[in-house]
């Protein structure tokens, strides 16, 4: 007699778990909450004194609010405790995140929508003295990464013997090498190309090859798969229309062919 009962709690046990799902949540709040840290240009740039976000990243996440029909909401946060927002449901999704296994591990992602690379970046007057990877791992080099990330994981692979130190922050790390405290910063080839644009002081080195060439995507609560299947269909709809494309463009962004 009890097995017979077997089917019907399966059943009721997939519909508690389908009315659970984020996207439901979302729906019925009206709200689309994206935790972004509002220091990655051009993905994610804040202005402090208007507290208004633009960039790549919001350009994609208004347009998937828009397209759910509700508004979208941004909720500061670190890369140090990006993920932990996800898990402690601060927000219902991230902007873009590099693809790390130690993320994956916690917490689930969206498929890739664009892809990255790592390059150094250093004071133009150093670039006679760094043309390979190589010349970066001495200890007589202080690289700066950011906690938590795929630079940071580069600069300890490929670069064990530099002097390295993290920081919450990508904005002080590229600060610390304005003002001399450190030798290089390892960034992504999106950030990189906007800081020496910004800063005609600072180059990219002119090593040999960029490393790590890294998808990226959003960051979802693991398990849900319902929301998690929304957020790939829709990705999927908007790749096969262009659409990524057109905001890398408008952005400056470079699209590197992974083959």
């Amino acid at each position: 007699m009890f097995f017979c009962f077997l089917p019907v709690l399966f059943l009721l046990f997939y519909a508690s778990s389908s009315a659970a799902s984020r996207l439901s949540d979302i729906t019925d709040r009206g709200v689309l909450r994206v935790g972004t840290t509002g220091d990655w240009s051009p993905m994610t740039m804040r202005d402090p004194a208007t507290n208004f976000y633009r960039g790549f990243d919001i350009d994609i996440t208004t347009e998937l609010a828009k397209d759910l029909g509700v508004t979208v909401e941004y909720v500061p946060t670190t890369w140090k405790t990006l993920v932990n927002g996800v898990i402690t449901e601060k927000y219902d999704m991230t902007g873009s995140a590099s693809l790390n296994m130690q993320r994956a591990r916690l917490v689930g992602y969206s498929d890739t929508y664009f892809y990255l690379a790592f390059v150094p970046v250093i004071q133009k007057n150093n670039v006679n003295r760094f043309r390979k990877w190589s010349d970066f791992n001495s200890p007589s080099v202080v690289i700066t990464s950011t906690t938590g990330t795929v630079q940071q994981a580069i600069v300890k692979e490929l670069l064990p013997k530099s002097r390295q130190h993290s920081l919450d922050s990508p904005s002080q790390g590229y600060q610390y090498l304005l003002e001399n405290k450190s030798t290089a910063i390892i960034t992504s080839n999106i950030e990189a190309a906007t800081l020496v644009q910004r800063y005609p002081q600072l180059s990219i080195a002119r090593v040999d090859g960029m490393r790590r060439p890294t998808p990226i995507a959003m960051l979802l609560p693991k398990g849900d798969q319902e929301w998690i299947n929304y957020v790939n269909h829709w990705i999927e709809l908007k790749r096969v229309q262009g659409f990524f494309d057109r905001i890398a463009k408008k952005w400056g962004l470079v699209k590197l062919e992974v083959k």
